[in-house]
């Protein structure tokens, strides 16, 4: 069963300019994510998803909606 959540992050640019850009929406993951999960998991969840490195991903907020 999948789940939406309403997500807001960092995302680093790569060429070293040091320039981060903010990124906010809903995002759609196969299965309901624990209330406990760590933070640096989210973060890998979405840079695997937009196919960078974890260290470019900030996660500022997430939650699911209902």
């Amino acid at each position: 069963m999948s789940a939406k959540y309403y997500t807001q992050f960092l995302l680093a640019d790569t060429a070293g300019r040091r320039r981060v850009r903010e990124y906010s929406g809903v995002v759609e993951v196969n299965q309901p994510v624990t209330p406990a999960v760590d933070p640096r998991d989210i973060e890998r969840l979405l840079a695997r998803n937009l196919a960078c490195e974890v260290g470019q991903v900030k996660l500022i907020d997430w939650s699911r909606l209902h």
